[in-house]
């Protein structure tokens, strides 16, 4: 039998000094800078519609990263948009996350603001995790998800650890959505308000991987999907399109108690 793999807690979480230690303020014009995001094309999943472009469906202006999607054909699929990435330009072990965004809106809109395993140790997924930071879909305005995957607890085992909360407003104003990652607990918040944690030291005796992934670097994702098992739930409202999430900052913090454990 594998070992059991107890979750680190030997820090205090009250006296953690936190640096700025990357962040993209978009203080500038055209494409995403290419030093700190990357594409993932054509990629899709949880049966969604669009075609994710290599840039075509982002642009940086008035110091704000806008993501689009349309309705326009593409490869075979009927509409377009932008899935970025920091992944080998941004990847991080623990670390405050503070994403100011303005969400689409309407029936079959998914965005998210999320982060995956760099390295993926423990294996493909849930095996080795997913931080969803922010999640909505257009059916079910102002209300924002969070969730932790793992391979005990994840959405197609229907065991997932989720919560959400009411915030008004999501497609007329910026909003924080934030994550405080610790060795023993994640911490879910918007505009600075903690609405979800997850610490697995709650939930089992023994931890180990298949609770507890979050010992290795992950990276941020942002996206707008269309349609798929949860977005398109109640169908996919075409009269909607364009569609844009604008991101005012992304800023990474880390504490250098914790960095390099």
């Amino acid at each position: 039998m594998e070992e059991c793999k107890a979750i680190r807690n030997d820090y205090d979480e009250n006296n953690l000094t936190y640096e700025l230690v990357w962040s993209d303020e978009f203080n500038y014009e055209g494409l995403p800078d290419p030093a700190k995001w990357a594409y993932d094309v054509g990629v899709h999943f949880n049966n969604e519609l669009q075609y994710y472009t290599g840039g075509e469906n982002t642009e940086v202006k008035d110091g704000r990263l806008v993501i689009k999607a349309l309705k326009e054909q593409s490869n075979g699929y009927k509409y377009t948009s932008s899935r970025l990435v920091t992944r080998h330009k941004g990847d991080w072990l623990y670390g405050k996350f503070e994403i100011s965004a303005k969400l689409p809106s309407g029936t079959g809109t998914w965005p998210a603001i999320w982060m995956l395993p760099t390295d993926a140790e423990y294996g493909r997924w849930p095996a080795s995790g997913e931080i969803d930071i922010m999640e909505h879909v257009g059916y079910n305005q102002n209300q924002i998800h969070f969730s932790a995957h793992t391979l005990e607890f994840n959405h197609t085992k229907r065991t997932e650890i989720t919560a959400y909360t009411h915030v008004d407003d999501v497609s007329e104003k910026f909003h924080k959505y934030s994550l405080e990652w610790l060795p023993d607990k994640l911490r879910f918040m918007v505009d600075d308000r903690e609405y979800f944690k997850y610490k697995p030291t709650d939930l089992v005796e023994c931890p180990q991987f298949i609770h507890w992934p979050f010992d290795q670097k992950f990276h941020l994702v942002l996206n707008i999907a269309v349609g798929g098992f949860w977005g398109g739930k109640n169908g996919v409202d075409d009269s909607i399109f364009p569609q844009e999430m604008t991101v005012d900052y992304v800023r990474v913090y880390q504490a250098k108690e914790l960095k390099d454990r």
